[in-house]
């Protein structure tokens, strides 16, 4: 970064007003506003062309805005070149410089930002010890692991100590057990330096696995920005239930301040709403919420309870997930503590479950 960046070494908040992009035609991001808190971590989840990775390279200033403006810490950076905004960026494809050492590779940011001899070789011994790197400055990058591999671009990331770190599907190419262990690794690097970071994925698990808040969106605008906990409990749409997770939507009409009519004789109670009476709603609970009552049990009091038909019994190991289509003709997913073979119950079987209202979301048409 140039002398008098902003924000070296500091976490800084990020403010995005009325940001937008298009290609042509082509609309890849609406008019967009976000407030990016200083030290959090911030993803941005969603499906290919929902616009996140378009607002990502906004922020880096890879891309020009159509409109809108960017601020860090009250600073407008929309018209910043990329190398003077404080910011640092982590590619899914890591971006290596194949004819260069680790070493070179972690001091290239340095050297070309000017930093003497003595402050390059301390920062990269650093950067390095903080990916458990040290030991590995002269070897190439086709001498490493694609996990280790990636530790490099994240070293050259912090080595010069950005306000904001960003971080593009890093963990895409990566198997499923090396991806864990680098999302563990990422979530503590971020705890360490207490840095902002805005990271973009399309994995629901990863996301809710490492982040403060979400921002889900959905071709170019967003869906839902909150906490894990707020997008997989209390989704406020149906795209936002059926992307995070899976859920069980209900359909039926207002029959109360909390009551929901699935059925010309059956109310099931929710969450309490405003709707009026008759409306057309639907409502979703989560399957972990869902519970199967053993012959003669009885549901706790004031719960819901619906009888159905076994479909699907599926094993997971740590789990087991129970598909039914309920009297009412709803499909209903229950997923409990996993079962051994003698306690599964039969496909055709008959099954009473229950859930609490409370659990039951009321979800915007």
């Amino acid at each position: 970064m140039a002398d008098g960046a902003p924000g070296v070494g500091a976490p800084q908040s990020i403010s995005l007003q009325g940001l937008s992009k298009s290609f042509g035609q082509m609309t890849a991001l609406f008019p967009t506003d976000l407030d990016v808190r200083s030290g959090e971590f911030l993803t941005l989840l969603g499906p290919s062309g929902s616009g996140k990775s378009t607002l990502l390279n906004l922020i880096a200033g890879a891309l020009a805005p159509s409109s809108g403006t960017i601020r860090l810490d009250g600073k407008d950076l929309t018209n910043v070149p990329p190398r003077d905004r404080g910011i640092g960026m982590v590619f899914q494809n890591y971006a290596l410089m194949p004819h260069m050492t680790v070493f070179d590779n972690v001091a290239f940011p340095l050297r070309v930002r000017r930093q003497p001899t003595h402050v390059v070789r301390e920062k990269v011994a650093e950067a390095l010890a903080r990916v458990g790197l040290t030991g590995f400055e002269k070897r190439k990058p086709k001498q490493l692991s694609g996990g280790q591999q990636q530790r490099v671009g994240i070293a050259r990331c912090i080595v010069y100590s950005p306000a904001i770190i960003l971080m593009d599907e890093p963990l895409g190419a990566l198997d499923k057990n090396l991806r864990e262990q680098m999302q563990g690794e990422i979530k503590h690097l971020h705890q360490d330096l207490g840095t902002t970071f805005i990271y973009v994925t399309h994995d629901q698990e990863e996301a809710l696995n490492m982040s403060d808040r979400i921002c889900l969106m959905s071709v170019g605008r967003i869906a839902q920005l909150g906490t894990p906990d707020d997008l997989y409990f209390r989704p406020r749409s149906r795209y936002v239930a059926e992307f995070l997770g899976e859920s069980n939507i209900i359909s039926g009409r207002a029959a109360g301040k909390a009551k929901l009519a699935i059925a010309e004789d059956c109310n099931i109670g929710t969450q309490p709403f405003d709707h009026p009476k008759g409306t057309e709603l639907a409502t979703m609970f989560r399957p972990e919420k869902l519970s199967i009552l053993t012959s003669g049990e009885e549901p706790g009091r004031g719960e819901n309870t619906l009888s159905g038909s076994v479909k699907e019994i599926s094993f997971f190991g740590r789990s087991t997930r129970i598909h039914l289509i309920t009297d009412g003709g709803f499909r209903l997913i229950a997923t409990v503590a996993s079962l051994q073979s003698d306690a599964r119950p039969e496909i055709g079987s008959r099954l009473r479950v229950s859930w609490k209202p409370e659990d039951s979301v009321i979800l915007e048409q």
